[in-house]
């Protein structure tokens, strides 16, 4: 049981500790601005994912936060680093740029399976 449960924080603060830095970098950080135009979003988007990112990652590690939210996170951030990578791959960036949003998504995996494991909850 412990095993699981390092596991599933180990893999869960990665995700949200990513999520945090990326929700901030896109309201502070003017490169961040140029890779949404480069990506062809427009700005309102660069906004919009900051703000669901960062409270995506706060339900992820806040333990109080009902585990029909924390779906609700996982599903989205699954979303996201599907479409970051969808993204980056239509525009021809390199793949280093590509593959890091679907080593994010595996993490995301092992974060979601071993709260399952982990709390024993069971997903219908």
């Amino acid at each position: 049981m412990k095993k699981n449960k390092i596991i599933y924080w180990t893999s869960t603060a990665i995700v949200a500790g990513m999520m945090l830095f990326s929700g901030f970098s896109y309201l502070t950080n003017e490169e961040m601005k140029g890779a949404f135009v480069h990506l062809g979003f427009p700005s309102y988007l660069r906004v919009e994912l900051a703000t669901a990112k960062i409270l995506g990652a706060m339900a992820l590690i806040i333990p109080a936060i009902p585990f029909t939210i924390k779906q609700f996170a996982y599903f989205g951030f699954a979303i996201t680093f599907i479409s970051a990578f969808l993204a980056h791959v239509s525009v021809r960036d390199s793949a280093n740029y590509a593959v890091m949003p679907l080593i994010f998504l595996v993490i995301l995996a092992v974060s979601y399976f071993y709260n399952q494991k982990t709390f024993n909850l069971k997903t219908n």
